[in-house]
């Protein structure tokens, strides 16, 4: 979807390599690399990129909730970070977790939300204890924020 809208500047992350064969197959990213988030750093420098996204990787036992100022660190000022997570019974301990780190940092004046949108028909379920409203499919979020400019006092 982003290609099709004229994103062709894509670089891309992941521990698997599986996953990073995977993304290279479809031809759609300029820059893979390995690493596992929230264990080690980004391999960007900092205020490097326009937006960030993660999607399909916060969740409990994936990428932790720590790793937010990480990709906070390769965005530029006024860039957008685009984030998700699933709201599913087994993953609502995280969403709470992942919730509070988000709203630290905008109190912080770190970022500004832009949207917290939850989302009725994510994905399919994978099992008859996630289909809790028996659709077949369980909610997720889609969070939107923007880092702040760093003021001045804080760049030295």
């Amino acid at each position: 979807q982003l290609h099709q809208r004229g994103f062709r500047c894509l670089h891309g992350v992941d521990g698997s390599a599986g996953m990073l064969e995977r993304a290279r197959s479809t031809g759609l990213y300029r820059r893979l690399r390995p690493c596992v988030l929230g264990r080690e750093p980004l391999p960007a420098p900092a205020e490097h990129y326009d937006a960030v996204t993660v999607v399909g990787a916060l969740g409990e036992g994936q990428v932790p909730s720590v790793a937010m100022p990480e990709l906070l660190r390769v965005t530029k000022p006024g860039g957008f970070l685009c984030l998700t997570t699933r709201s599913n019974p087994s993953n609502l301990r995280y969403k709470v977790e992942l919730e509070a780190v988000l709203e630290r940092l905008e109190r912080q004046g770190a970022w500004q939300k832009v949207l917290a949108q939850e989302v009725e028909r994510w994905e399919r379920a994978t099992s008859e204890e996630e289909n809790t409203q028996g659709t077949g499919y369980i909610s997720g979020v889609i969070y939107v924020y923007r880092k702040c400019p760093v003021p001045a006092s804080r760049r030295a």
